[in-house]
């Protein structure tokens, strides 16, 4: 880009070139766009120079900040050597070191690695490899071609990640794309259907899950799950041991269970996975988002060795896994995804957030006692505020009012970053955000909720933040 190229030229540039994701782009070209220069830390700046707290990680990828000099460093160094070669019949340094760094950290028992290019191609890997693995190793134990998972999930955008997601809005229109699964209910304790309350209900949202594989577990071959947080369904927290079940269940009824870490990984909830919360070990883990720091695109799978080993024959029985893409395992992805695990270890990034996590919860008191929040949902750094209309009966706002859409507005006008799934505001930082950064993001979500919420209609907000 030209030096000579100011704001409202990139801001013309963009509403004419520039198709945005999740976007309705007639708004979108209404409105004068907020154009990101720079950052640092947990903050972004914009071509104005205006300073905005990032409360969602430029969207759950970010990790130890923007520019960090690690991570920076990294980058730097494998791009004097070589920015891409291919694993396809090569190797490089980055890929190998960060391959064995992954599995010594990794639940005990993933032990290889496959890399991809996102979270959805890393799922992708993985209903494929499990579907291949039953045909290659177990061929007697019946079809195994479908998938059971949670409704309301979301697990990517590519085909076979859309099949097996449960937001309608994301994959109703492409049905003729995708292939048959199964769906459960999902934990979701603040609205459960089964008119049930924790603990009193002895986790009897796992039992129709049983009742499905005991009825298809010839049909399934893999069970797949977000561990402990349902991130775009409304960051849906599980109650303690529905994980665990879940493990039991899979190997009970012998079915694959794949993780979906993309969101849950790296640290935000408290551990570096979700799944050690409760020492589950799935036998394929997507992962992605935070692998790089929030640097650059890169996916993964790991496997067991079982797994791995049903792939493994002479050339003519054709037992090879047929899946690549041109970017996988590139390394200056693979470099700066090593040194986010070695800044993790060094700057003890998970032991210095649990008093952070503890100062969020207390932060977030005040906020669950707002007129308008029916649930403050947390784990670790992954936060869910479910706003509603009428707190008594929970009744939900029309989403057609967008009023966490609002609330995200407001937000902005005030100095923070934020993405809302329908009427849940999400909050989750950058997990090396400062106890004082994280009191101020809290405050300023309180201040844009009580705005919204308290306030005449939508059209009047809009005028208001678009002041």
């Amino acid at each position: 880009m030209t030096p000579d190229v100011d704001a409202k030229q990139l801001a013309d540039w963009d509403r004419r070139y520039l198709w945005h994701p999740f976007t309705q782009m007639q708004e979108w070209e209404q409105e004068p766009p907020l154009i990101i220069d720079r950052g640092r830390g947990a903050w972004l700046v914009d071509m104005q120079g205006r300073k905005y707290l990032d409360g969602v990680s430029s969207i759950w990828v970010n990790v130890h900040g923007h520019r960090h000099p690690i991570l920076d460093r990294a980058i730097r160094t494998q791009l004097g050597k070589v920015a891409h070669s291919s694993l396809l019949g090569l190797s490089s340094p980055p890929a190998i070191a960060l391959a064995r760094s992954l599995v010594k950290l990794a639940p005990r028992g993933l032990t290889r690695v496959f890399y991809s290019d996102d979270g959805s191609t890393a799922v992708e890997v993985a209903l494929k490899m499990a579907i291949q693995y039953w045909r290659q190793r177990h061929p007697r134990a019946g079809p195994k071609r479908t998938f059971l998972h949670l409704q309301l999930a979301y697990h990517g955008d590519t085909a076979g990640a859309m099949s097996i997601g449960g937001i309608g809005l994301f994959r109703d229109r492409f049905d003729s794309l995708l292939v048959p699964t199964i769906a459960a209910e999902p934990p979701y304790c603040y609205r459960c259907p089964l008119k049930k309350t924790y603990p009193a209900c002895g986790l009897a949202c796992v039992d129709p899950i049983e009742q499905i594989l005991k009825r298809r577990h010839r049909d399934i071959a893999g069970l797949v799950i977000e561990p402990l947080v349902q991130a775009a369904a409304g960051m849906l927290t599980a109650p303690p041991g529905y994980l665990t079940r879940i493990r039991e269940l899979c190997t009970k009824y012998k079915v694959l269970m794949i993780a979906d870490e993309v969101a849950t990984g790296f640290g935000r909830t408290g551990k570096l996975f979700a799944c050690q919360h409760e020492r589950v070990t799935p036998d394929l883990m997507a992962v992605s988002k935070g692998l790089t720091g929030g640097y650059l695109p890169l996916g993964a799978t790991l496997a067991t060795e079982t797994i791995y080993r049903a792939f493994l024959g002479q050339y003519g029985e054709w037992k090879t896994f047929f899946h690549g893409h041109s970017y996988t395992g590139n390394p200056l992805a693979c470099a700066v995804a090593l040194a986010n695990l070695e800044v993790f270890r060094t700057e003890r990034t998970l032991a210095r957030m649990q008093g952070k996590i503890r100062t969020l919860r207390r932060l977030l008191t005040p906020v669950s006692r707002l007129a308008h929040v029916g649930d403050v949902r947390q784990r670790g750094f992954m936060v869910g505020i479910e706003l509603v209309k009428n707190p008594a009966t929970k009744e939900p706002y029309p989403l057609t009012e967008r009023t966490g859409h609002w609330v995200a507005m407001e937000a902005r006008r005030r100095g923070l970053l934020l993405r809302p799934l329908g009427n849940v505001v999400v909050l989750m930082p950058p997990l090396a955000v400062t106890a004082r950064e994280l009191s101020r993001m809290v405050a300023l979500v309180g201040a844009a909720i009580r705005t919204v919420t308290e306030s005449p209609p939508a059209a009047g907000r809009r005028r208001r933040v678009r002041a």
